[in-house]
């Protein structure tokens, strides 16, 4: 299953998705989109965000469930927009109503950081049935370049460590290959982008390629 006028952000962190994600915001073209994000705003994705900043912990195991919970509601629960065209949960509900919505990260994110530390078949098993993006946007960078970016954060979440990232990016890289194959990925197109550039370059690329896929199709 695929939504047709989907699109995510992903790359470990530091990669620059909220960035990214920011930017087609800021884009005056995208006024009538909305944007979201995961972990999201809902009671379950606030959790989540106490667990990524330390302050709660719980198996990894636990973890892979927890993110396939907060994105279930993310996909299939109410229609609910918060503030400035800032989505928290419905996403299958705005599709119906016509909505552009760009998501700063989604399942690809579960496969990658909870595959690290748990058996992978377990975000596999969670997130088989969730639909894909029509757009999906890799934001590649190298683990050492990331931390450099994130060296003047006030503070750090539980998975950004050296360490984590190298396994993390393998991973994220190993899942776009996999998704590439067209058994795999069906209508959904995956853009590559060298996370490196500069933001505004990106930006203006993803913006052609959303016209002309999404805009324009």
């Amino acid at each position: 299953m695929l939504l047709r006028n989907f699109i995510v952000f992903e790359g470990i962190d530091g990669a620059g998705t909220t960035t990214q994600t920011t930017l087609l915001k800021n884009n005056p073209a995208t006024e009538k989109f909305l944007f979201t994000a995961e972990p999201t705003n809902s009671e379950t994705g606030l959790f989540l965000r106490r667990m990524l900043k330390g302050d709660v912990k719980v198996s990894n195991e636990t973890a892979a469930y927890l993110f396939a919970a907060d994105r279930n509601e993310h996909v299939n629960g109410p229609l609910v927009v918060d503030g400035d065209r800032h989505l928290v949960t419905g996403l299958a509900k705005a599709q119906e109503q016509g909505y552009v919505t760009v998501s700063d990260r989604y399942l690809f994110s579960s496969l990658a950081y909870q595959s690290i530390n748990c058996d992978p078949k377990i975000p596999e098993a969670l997130n088989q049935f969730f639909p894909l993006p029509r757009l999906l946007i890799f934001l590649d960078i190298e683990p050492s370049e990331a931390l450099k970016r994130m060296s003047g954060r006030s503070s750090r979440e539980i998975y950004e460590k050296e360490d984590f990232l190298i396994k993390t990016t393998a991973s994220y890289r190993r899942i776009m290959d996999e998704f590439s194959k067209p058994e795999k990925k069906g209508e959904m197109e995956i853009m590559l982008m060298d996370a490196t550039r500069p933001p505004e370059e990106i930006h203006k690329t993803v913006w052609q390629k959303i016209q002309e896929i999404i805009l324009n199709s």
